[in-house]
C-alpha cells in the first residue's frame, strides 16, 4: 500500500461513525480548556495593559520599587515612551496581538496532542478491529511511560529553545529555529502515543531503526498541517488514525518477514535432518 492509499484509507476511517464519536470528546475538552485560559489571561492582560497605556499617555509617573532590577526599570521607561505616541502604541498593539495569536495557536496544537494521547488506545483499537484483526498486538505503553515521555520531551524542547535562541534574530532562519523545538515535541509525543500502543519494545526498536526517516516525514507533514490556525483541535484524531495505519502496516510486514525467516530456518533444519 503506497502513501496516497494510506492517506485515503485514513480519511475514510476518520469520517466513520465510530471514529467521529471518539473525536468529539478531545475536541470539546480542548475547546473548554482553551476558552477557559484565554478569557482569564485576556482579561488580566487587557485590564493591566489599558491601565498602563492610560498612565503613559496621561504623562503620569509609574512608580517602581527601589529594589527593582535595572533591566525592569529600563524596559519600563522604554515602554512608557513608546505608549506616549499613538502610532507606536498602535504598532505595539499589533505586535502584542500577533504574538498572542501565535502563542494561542501553538498552545492549541500541543494541548490537542496531549489530550488526544488519552484517547489513542481507543482509536487504535477501532482501527485494529476493522483492518488488522488477524494481527496480534502486544503493546508496552503505560500511563506512567506516557507521562515520562511528555515531561522529558517538554524539557528537551525548552533546552532546544535556549540553544537556538541566537538564531531567532536572523530573518528566515529564525522561522526554522523557532519551529524546530516545537516539531521535536510534536513528533516525540505523537509517535510514542501510537507505537507504544501497537508494538513490543523489540518491534519498536526494529521498526524505528529501519523506518525512522519515513515517520519523521509523516509527522513533518502533519506538523505543517497543524500550522493552519486551530485545525489540530479538529484533526488530532486523524493524526492518530494516519500514523496508526502506517505503524500497523509496518508491523504486518515485520511479522510476515519474521514468519518467512522462521519457515526458512525450519526448512533448512529439515533438510539437514533428512537422510
Amino acid at each position: 500500500m503506497n502513501e496516497l492509499q494510506v492517506l485515503r484509507l485514513s480519511l475514510k476511517d476518520f469520517f466513520t461513525k465510530d471514529i467521529l464519536k471518539v473525536a468529539i470528546f478531545p475536541l470539546i475538552i480542548t475547546l473548554f480548556v482553551m476558552f477557559f485560559f484565554f478569557f482569564i489571561l485576556a482579561d488580566i492582560v487587557y485590564v493591566n495593559l489599558q491601565e498602563f497605556i492610560q498612565t503613559a499617555q496621561n504623562g503620569e509617573e509609574i512608580i517602581l520599587s527601589d529594589d527593582a532590577p535595572f533591566y525592569l526599570i529600563a524596559s519600563t521607561y522604554i515602554i512608557v515612551f513608546l505608549f506616549k505616541y499613538t502610532f507606536t502604541s498602535w504598532l505595539i498593539g499589533i505586535i502584542f496581538y500577533t504574538l498572542g495569536t501565535i502563542f494561542i495557536m501553538m498552545f492549541s496544537v500541543f494541548l490537542s496532542i496531549i489530550i488526544i494521547g488519552f484517547f489513542t488506545p481507543m482509536i487504535l483499537s477501532i482501527i485494529h478491529k476493522r483492518h488488522y484483526a488477524s494481527l496480534e498486538v502486544n503493546y508496552y505503553g503505560t500511563f506512567l511511560s506516557s507521562i515520562w515521555v511528555l515531561i522529558k520531551s517538554f524539557l528537551f524542547m525548552i533546552l532546544f529553545f535556549i540553544l537556538l535562541s541566537p538564531l531567532y534574530f536572523i530573518p528566515l532562519i529564525n522561522i526554522l529555529a523557532i519551529n524546530l523545538p516545537f516539531y521535536y515535541f510534536f513528533h516525540k509525543l505523537l509517535t510514542f502515543d501510537v507505537y507504544s500502543n501497537i508494538f513490543t519494545k523489540e518491534e519498536k526498536n526494529i521498526i524505528q531503526g529501519k523506518y525512522a526517516s519515513s515517520f519523521r516525514l509523516r509527522t513533518l507533514f502533519l506538523y505543517i498541517i497543524s500550522m493552519i490556525p486551530f485545525i489540530t483541535m479538529f484533526c488530532a484524531v486523524f493524526y492518530i488514525v494516519y500514523l496508526g495505519h502506517s505503524y500497523f502496516l509496518k508491523l504486518k510486514l515485520l511479522r510476515k518477514l519474521s514468519l518467512s525467516s522462521n519457515l526458512g530456518k525450519v526448512e533448512i533444519k529439515a533438510i539437514k535432518k533428512a537422510p
